[in-house]
């Protein structure tokens, strides 16, 4: 009905009525490739802002969608895609600001406009565009991604004097389903949808489990896990952890971390290195947590996360915990799941599935 009143408005039809534009508005629904960089390091989608696309890293680990752009020292891009302050769409929000640091020792700051952003059909318009105006080295090495979208809750969002909502806090009321879901794969394109489950990506059935937001992520608790088959296995309790598809790797506990790696043929832990490596040819155990109780099967071939340039050893995708402040199931353990992260029973809660 909206599309045929727009359409005859030339030669008189009104605009549409208020109920119509809301109806058009509600059940938006979105989806768009998540494309892996070297060794599934990080997961890279399309984002329309305004009329351009950008290629942003989605990162339910921090809750800022910060970009390159225009207003950058030259000597900071790597030809990155920078965003374009002047462009029609965008406004800016004088006197907002922004700074952000992450775990690995990352950070960027800026200033912040209003845009319309497009994930894969789910809109939001005046969402907050914080324009980056200085990266850290880490950023301009990384020539795939033009920025992040943050995905973990408000709370956390950078922004001052007053923090802004995220895409998902943005478009939430107007997505079929609030929720989105993250079906991330192993060297080859996954996918992020908005607003629906896509049945297709998984096996069985979904097990949901509550989430702990008050840190500003999507926190759970995981039960016991289990390294490879069989009843002779070390087995113990992992705990408090958060899903953060923005970590490349799986953080647990020491003892978690320590039982897994005495089943691994050579492996050892390098300082040199930073963390538990192995001989490149060694065979890898799977590894089972125990999530609202359903195991889930995080596979071996996932823990050869990639060389590292020294003799023919790799650096494990499972790492100790120590000094981080979180437990934290990355993108290893991610690649083995269809996850939900859901808002719609008033509490949020994430559900985890078989892909």
């Amino acid at each position: 009905m909206a599309k045929t009143y727009k359409k005859f408005a030339h030669v008189g039809a009104v605009a549409p009525p208020d109920v119509v534009r809301a109806a058009e508005a509600a059940g938006q629904t979105g989806t768009v490739a998540a494309n892996p960089e070297q060794y599934d390091q990080a997961y890279i989608c399309p984002v329309t802002i305004g009329s351009q696309t950008l290629h942003l890293d989605f990162d339910t680990g921090s809750s800022d969608l910060w970009v390159f752009s225009n207003l950058m020292p030259s000597s900071e891009v790597d030809g990155q895609t920078e965003f374009n302050t002047n462009s029609a769409g965008a406004t800016k929000k004088d006197g907002y600001t922004w700074s952000i640091s992450y775990g690995d020792g990352s950070g960027a700051s800026g200033v912040v406009y209003a845009d319309t952003v497009n994930v894969g059909g789910a809109t939001a318009t005046s969402q907050a565009v914080e324009a980056a105006t200085s990266v850290s080295s880490e950023f301009t090495s990384d020539t795939g991604s033009d920025g992040l979208l943050g995905l973990a809750f408000s709370s956390i969002n950078q922004v001052k004097p007053t923090p802004q909502t995220t895409f998902f806090d943005t478009v939430k009321s107007s997505l079929e389903a609030e929720l989105f879901t993250a079906d991330l794969q192993s060297n080859g394109p996954g996918s992020y949808t908005f607003g629906y489950i896509d049945s297709s990506k998984y096996t069985g059935s979904i097990t949901y489990t509550a989430v702990d937001n008050s840190q500003g992520f999507w926190g759970f608790t995981a039960g016991g896990y289990t390294v490879g088959g069989g009843g002779s296995n070390s087995t113990g309790t992992i705990g408090s952890a958060i899903a953060d598809t923005g970590t490349s790797l799986m953080y647990l506990p020491t003892a978690a971390v320590q039982s897994y790696y005495s089943q691994v043929s050579g492996s050892s832990y390098s300082s040199s290195q930073g963390g538990y490596i192995f001989p490149c040819s060694a065979s890898l155990p799977s590894l089972t947590v125990s999530i609202g109780g359903h195991g889930f099967v995080v596979p071996g071939s996932n823990f050869n996360y990639s060389p590292t340039g020294s003799g023919n050893t790799c650096f494990g995708g499972l790492q100790e915990n120590t000094g981080i402040g979180f437990t934290i199931f990355g993108d290893v353990f991610l690649r083995a799941v269809y996850a939900i992260f859901d808002e719609t029973q008033g509490s949020p809660r994430i559900g985890f599935a078989a892909q």
